[in-house]
């Protein structure tokens, strides 16, 4: 039988792959046969760690650092890696932070702006660098990276953060809509997941306090919302389209 989750002979381009879910996934579908692209802006040395371990297991892939918030730097990204890997078949949009905590009315104008281009804007900016070789792949597929915060409002000062990444739901579907039959869009939104990104903005205490609310008993890993991903930009999801897929175990129902 099939295997219809393989990736065997695609080529798949990661942002935000220096670390935590980024890298997960980059490793996983790297496991599953694509050539990957490890993007990174800041994590260089966490990327090219990833790479290593993908090469010591037989994948292939390459580190392209770049700022996406520069269209330009976010554009020859998407240029270097097709000239490397000949193709694009996937593409993960990954790559975000909340960057600061404020409240709406004590958020600088600057901020919201650098808090919507780092975690809308530049997915943006690559997807439609991305589109035409999408296009051509026969196997197109994108996965937006969402956050929880979507359904909560932004929690705790996260409220320009949520409006990005509900920003970047609504373009998921208007993605599934006009790329649609040639190109899958789709979005996970996570919850609560044991990685740097919750090192940095929430406490250990509030991290014991998301484990108890959370009906499954625990937070998730990054390796549990990469094999969604994978799953996704798969033969497996090929008539889902448009989807959001809920990893946060049972911490929001819909």
């Amino acid at each position: 039988m099939t295997d219809s989750t393989s990736l065997e002979g695609r080529a798949a381009l990661i942002t935000g792959a220096g670390m935590g879910i980024g890298r997960a996934v980059a490793e996983l579908l790297a496991e599953a046969g694509a050539f990957v692209g490890l993007h990174c802006h800041h994590s260089v040395d966490g990327a090219n760690e990833a790479l290593a371990a993908i090469q010591q297991r037989g994948g292939g892939g390459v580190v392209l650092q770049a700022d996406l918030c520069d269209a330009a730097q976010a554009t020859r990204m998407v240029d270097r890696f097709v000239d490397t890997a000949g193709r694009l078949d996937i593409l993960v949009n990954n790559a975000g932070s909340p960057i600061e905590r404020r409240k709406i009315e004590d958020c600088p104008l600057e901020l919201w702006r650098q808090i919507i281009d780092t975690n809308l804007t530049s997915a943006f900016v690559v997807t439609q660098r991305a589109i035409p070789h999408l296009k051509r792949s026969g196997h197109g597929a994108i996965v937006n990276n969402l956050s929880l915060s979507v359904q909560t409002g932004g929690a705790n000062g996260a409220g320009a953060y949520a409006a990005a990444k509900g920003g970047l739901q609504v373009l998921t579907r208007t993605l599934a809509r006009e790329l649609a039959p040639d190109v899958r869009a789709n979005a996970i939104m996570p919850g609560v997941i044991e990685t740097r990104h919750h090192e940095v903005f929430s406490s250990p205490e509030r991290m014991e306090q998301y484990r108890r609310e959370t009906p499954l008993g625990r937070n998730g890993t990054a390796d549990e919302v990469a094999e969604a991903v994978r799953f996704l930009v798969s033969d497996a999801a090929r008539f889902i389209n448009g989807a959001v897929l809920d990893i946060n175990g049972g911490r929001f129902l819909r």
